[in-house]
């Protein structure tokens, strides 16, 4: 008897590849330029200035700048530096919790234009935790958040 030889035959074929779509971003999106003015010989954030319309803000038509707050996390007391934009503005401090209930009132004073550096004491009761800063100026107010050990 005579033997058979088995044969395979094996054809493999390549896929042709398809070429890789990148998807394009069709939108008019205003690249981010931040403004900067010079407060008392530092610069500072002032605003986006992305916007359609082309309006600059300067420290000085701000009535309220929180320009720093230390130490942050807060242990017994904090030192606040503000700057305040036009003489004899009403300006309340005050700490919020988290809900948005006033804890405590730090000062609630007339001041002076100009940088001022305000330091408080943080009361015994006050658990440790987060909470807000409320800078309130006149019509303007600033919100920062704290932590309290």
């Amino acid at each position: 008897m005579a033997q058979q030889t088995d044969s395979i035959h094996i054809s493999l074929k390549t896929r042709a590849k398809k070429p890789s779509r990148i998807p394009e971003i069709k939108a008019n999106i205003q690249p981010y330029r931040p403004l900067y003015t010079l407060i008392s010989g530092g610069s500072m954030f002032s605003g986006y200035s992305g916007t359609a319309k082309n309006t600059t803000l300067t420290a000085k038509d701000k009535l309220l700048n929180v320009v720093k707050i230390y130490p942050n996390p807060v242990e017994d007391q904090i030192n606040i530096i503000l700057a305040i934009g036009k003489d004899g503005t009403q300006t309340t401090i005050k700490i919020i919790d988290l809900l948005g209930n006033e804890v405590v009132t730090l000062a609630n004073e007339r001041l002076n234009s100009g940088e001022q550096i305000k330091s408080f004491v943080i009361p015994s009761r006050l658990n440790a935790g987060i909470y807000f800063l409320r800078v309130v100026a006149g019509s303007e107010s600033q919100q920062k958040r704290i932590s309290v050990l």
